[in-house]
């Protein structure tokens, strides 16, 4: 196994362990949205995608999250507003990433979506 190789598996047992431990907050009923949502900065190589997709899940979320060949990591967000909410403030929390810019529109509900998947680069 590679030092870089090491580093991921390293940095990737932190994210897993750091959203695991998270605590989350009791959420109100609210409505279900999408959103298609576009992170600028330094969103790649830093576990950005992983603690997406953890967080999303322990929040019932669905959708993908996926690297860019421009540097950005693209995400649809499925579920309720204030847990999508969550999800994007507490990434713009974290120190190791540095969002500079984010895009946020609206999308039309997928009825028969059913999980969260980390997707490859597209």
């Amino acid at each position: 196994m590679s030092i870089k190789d090491k580093f991921k598996k390293i940095r990737d047992g932190y994210v897993i362990n750091q959203v695991k431990n998270l605590d989350i907050p009791n959420f109100e009923t609210d409505n279900i949205h999408r959103y298609r949502v576009t992170f600028d900065g330094r969103v790649q190589k830093v576990g950005f995608r992983l603690e997406v997709c953890e967080l999303a899940q322990r929040l019932s979320l669905t959708g993908f999250c996926k690297n860019l060949k421009s540097g950005k990591v693209l995400a649809e967000l499925q579920g309720p507003k204030n847990r999508i909410d969550f999800l994007i403030s507490y990434m713009e929390s974290l120190k190791r990433i540095k969002i500079d810019r984010k895009v946020i529109q609206e999308m039309e509900i997928k009825k028969d979506e059913k999980d969260f998947l980390k997707e490859n680069e597209t």
